[in-house]
Order: structure tokens, then C-alpha cells, then sequence
């Protein structure tokens, strides 16, 4: 889609064929070709029709990442795979705005999913991307919400940030041959971040990022949202208050662990023998290194010093942690393992796995279960060795 055709469905016409392909796209129960037809007999210009139908799809998809309002919001593919997820910009936006910044910047607003979490957080709010479609349609997003805010074209690089109270930035992981991990290739430069942390601002980067890279005096906090690890972001020392934290999203609202909550900080992890429960930390959790905080809070220890499981004699529930009972110890041989599983009258099968060479849907396509009892085990290593825990979770 080019500029000059989203520009036209912003126009009355425009949205009348937005309205008109909603309705064709339901019709067909969402089925593209039926639905591309329907809508071509309306708009006979392919471009037209091609870009109304793609925001009827694009809007529906973007409901898992922006509820409601991606019914009045517009994306481009690219640009909805990349947004930020409506919670964690929430959250972001929130914790932006109780350090009363004058105004946020946004470096690289994409379609403008932080742009409007950060005006819904009361911030005056600027978007600049260098693609110029990018750039309207995150204008047109705060208009359809009816929220304010400015983008324009421009080069974050080279941009005067010094009008702006504060930063933010979501350099690109993209390039032509898919996801950049190394942090050299992403758009801004790995360079650009270090240098943006030195001022009020907060960058979002990979989950992946190394603890190693994390410039002195900036905060990592990893989130997580309904079980999924989302993205890591960096405070600059400005707006830091630890040194890494891991946030839980979930339906019952938001919760923070930091390495303050961790009383192992520099000592040696503490292993203990298998006890009744079994605890697998958040995502998030495990990405900020403070799977030794879930143990010290459920009294208890790892399984291992190096896989991210807690176990205890004490019965904990936390959004931190999955919890589950140890009813007992099975075979690890696969052969054996079958046997004990197929005595038990297992059928369905969920199974974990951590620290151990398996994959899950094959091991279980192997094992042909056919019982009528649900189980799940836990594939991990003790000690250098593999194990099966028999587990329920509680």
C-alpha cells in the first residue's frame, strides 16, 4: 500500500469501502478470495480494493494485540507484527509518565501503538518514523481514537532531541533476510542506543539481549504477558530504580520482581534434592536471572545449578512461578517411560522439558498414549542426569 492509496481511504469514499469491505469480509465468514471478489465488484480499482480488504483483515488480527480498538485502527502487515502489545505499552507509558517528563519522543513510531499508550498515560506525545506510510498511519491511529499527538518523516539519528523531556526508541530486528539478532545490524545502531541511554529515555530491545550488554547504571526490565516473554526494555539511569526487574502481565493485573528481591545476589545458587513441589518461574523471570528469587520466596532451592526449575516442600501459587505436586518419579528410558504411562492409563500428555535434547510433539507422537487419564510430566536434568517427574498442576 503507497501513500497516495492510504491517503484515499482516509477520504469519505475511503470509508465507505473500509465500511462496505467490513461487511463483505463477514459475509464470506473471512474467506480471501470469496471476500477479494466481493469487494472488486465495489471498487474496481485493484489498488483500492486490495488496500480496504487488507485493513479489514489486518483489524481483525489486530484485535489479539489491541482489543477493541484495532476495529478503528489502521496497520500495515509489517507494521502490526511489530507493535507492542496494548498491555506492555500500557505499562511502559505508566511508568514513562509518573517521572514527568515534559513530552516523549518516539524514535521509530511504527504504526503507533506506544504513541497512543503514551497520550492515553497523559503525555504529550511526538512520532517519528522514516517511512512515510508508517508515519501516517500512526497519525491516523491517534485521529481514530480520537487521542493527540504528532508524527512526522524524519531520521531519528538525526533528530534534535534536546526540545523533548524524554525518549523512546524500538529500533528495528528486521532486515531482507528476516530477524537480526546481532545488535550491530539493528536500525538504529546498537551505537545510537548506547548513546540515546545517556538522556531520559527508555529503549526496547530483544528478550534476548545479554546481561552483558546492558550499559552501567541502566535498568533491564524483561516482560512477560499471559505466559509469553514480550520484549526486554532499558531505562537510562535517569529513570532507573534497579538494576534488572522481570514484570508479569496477566489477567489479574501486573506484578514486579527485581534482583532487590533476591537474596543469592553474588553468592553461589543453592541446589537442593527434589522436594513435593516443582516450580517453573515466568519467562521473564528467567530472562532477568532471578529464578534464585522464586526460590528464596518459596523456601526452597534449584533442581540444578544451571535449568530454571525450584522445587520445595512448601505449596506456593504465584503469577512469578507455574506451580505443580511431585506425585512421583518415572523411567527416563523411553521404552520404560512408555510402560509406566500406559500402565497408569495415560492418554492426553503435556509435557515440559528443560535442559534436556527432546522435543516435546515428537516424544509424545512416539509414545502413541491411548489412555483416558490427562498427565503431565516434566523431561529435565539432575546432576547431569535426565529424569521424568510425574507432576500435577495445582
Amino acid at each position: 500500500m503507497d501513500l497516495d492509496t492510504f491517503t484515499w481511504l482516509l477520504t469519505p469514499d475511503g470509508q465507505r469501502l473500509l465500511e462496505r469491505a467490513a461487511h463483505l469480509y463477514a459475509d464470506h465468514e473471512g474467506d480471501p478470495l470469496g471476500s477479494a471478489a466481493a469487494v472488486r465488484k465495489v471498487e474496481p480499482d485493484p489498488e483500492r480494493a486490495a488496500a480496504a480488504l487488507t485493513q479489514v483483515q489486518l483489524r481483525v488480527k489486530g484485535v489479539a494485540k489491541f482489543g477493541e480498538d484495532a476495529l478503528q485502527m489502521y496497520f500495515t502487515p509489517d507494521g502490526l507484527e511489530q507493535a507492542t502489545r496494548s498491555r506492555v505499552a500500557a505499562h511502559r507509558a505508566a511508568r514513562l509518565a509518573a517521572a514527568r517528563p515534559s513530552s516523549v519522543v518516539d524514535l521509530g513510531c511504527g504504526i503507533g501503538g506506544d504513541l497512543i499508550a503514551f497520550a492515553r498515560a497523559g503525555l504529550t506525545a511526538a512520532g517519528v518514523d522514516l517511512d512515510p506510510v508508517r508515519a501516517r498511519v500512526a497519525q491516523a491511529n491517534l485521529d481514530a481514537l480520537g487521542l493527540p499527538g504528532a508524527t512526522m518523516v524524519a531520521d531519528s539519528t538525526a533528530l534534535d532531541l534536546d526540545g523533548f523531556g524524554a525518549a523512546f526508541a524500538d529500533p528495528a530486528r528486521r532486515g531482507a533476510r528476516g530477524r537480526v539478532f546481532d545488535e550491530t545490524g539493528w536500525t538504529p545502531p546498537w551505537s545510537f542506543v548506547q548513546e540515546l541511554l545517556r538522556r531520559t529515555s527508555v529503549v526496547k530491545v530483544a528478550p534476548g539481549i545479554g546481561h552483558d550488554l546492558v550499559p552501567e547504571g541502566v535498568e533491564a526490565e524483561w516482560v512477560s504477558d499471559h505466559g509469553e516473554v514480550k520484549e526486554a526494555a532499558l531505562w537510562s539511569p535517569s529513570l532507573a530504580t534497579v538494576r534488572r526487574r522481570a514484570t508479569v502481565i496477566s489477567g489479574d493485573g501486573l506484578v514486579s520482581m527485581t534482583d532487590e528481591d533476591d537474596p543469592y545476589q553474588g553468592e553461589e545458587r543453592p541446589v537442593v534434592e527434589l522436594a513435593q513441589h516443582l516450580y517453573e518461574p515466568d519467562g521473564a523471570v528467567i530472562r532477568a536471572g532471578l529464578v534464585t528469587a522464586v526460590a528464596a520466596g518459596v523456601g526452597g532451592g534449584l533442581l540444578d545449578a544451571h535449568i530454571a526449575y525450584v522445587t520445595s516442600e512448601k505449596s506456593f501459587r504465584s503469577p512469578f512461578m507455574k506451580s505443580y505436586y511431585v506425585i512421583e518419579e518415572l523411567p527416563y528410558r523411553e521404552k520404560q517411560l512408555k510402560a509406566a504411562l500406559v500402565e497408569r492409563n495415560v492418554g492426553p500428555l503435556t509435557i515440559k522439558k528443560r535442559g534436556v535434547d527432546v522435543v516435546p510433539e515428537q516424544l509424545r507422537k512416539r509414545l502413541a498414549l491411548t489412555g483416558d487419564v490427562e498427565a503431565t510430566i516434566v523431561l529435565t536434568r539432575i546432576g547431569g542426569v535426565g529424569r521424568v517427574l510425574h507432576v500435577r498442576p495445582f
